[in-house]
């Protein structure tokens, strides 16, 4: 679990993912409007590491859990464990959950926890190059932008 102001980001469990990709709730309570079709997709990788038995839950996903009613508002996770020093995240928020600071404090607290670990020097997300809410986010939570890559803004933020 990592706790924040408003959040809870409690890891998801492989079984919980399949019933999240399957297009269950996971055993969650959702806002209306979740879960989110990539947070669907993201728990299929989990199932997929799961299966393939590379699943850490270190470097898994994670649903937001809003403290103020234990609603779950979204995703977040890694794109798999650091490689060469740097891990991905993604992540996504139910519609109405969205344009309240929410991803923003919860990418912060990822981000900070990837960061600690030794092997972790660099956290990236990539956007759509018109994703202007999500590239806001990651400003925010004190990415940079450094390149343009496979159709995509890279964002970066490092050690």
């Amino acid at each position: 679990m990592i706790p924040t102001e408003r959040l809870t980001l409690r890891p998801v469990s492989p079984e919980e993912a399949a019933d999240l990709a399957d297009g269950g709730t996971g055993g969650l309570a959702w806002i209306e409007g979740g879960p989110f079709d990539g947070t669907r997709r993201a728990a299929g990788g989990v199932v997929r590491a799961a299966i393939a038995g590379v699943y850490d839950e270190t470097w898994g996903m994670y649903a937001l859990i809003r403290t103020e009613d234990g609603k779950a508002i979204g995703g977040m996770g890694f794109h798999g464990a650091p490689t060469d020093g740097r891990v991905e995240i993604g992540y996504d928020l139910a519609e109405p959950a969205r344009g309240h600071g929410y991803a923003t404090e919860a990418v912060r607290a990822l981000s900070a926890q990837a960061l600690q670990h030794p092997t972790v020097t660099t956290v990236l997300a990539k956007t759509d190059p018109g994703n202007k809410p999500s590239q806001s986010v990651l400003t925010r939570a004190g990415f940079r932008y450094t390149t343009h890559e496979d159709g995509l803004d890279v964002y970066e933020l490092t050690r």
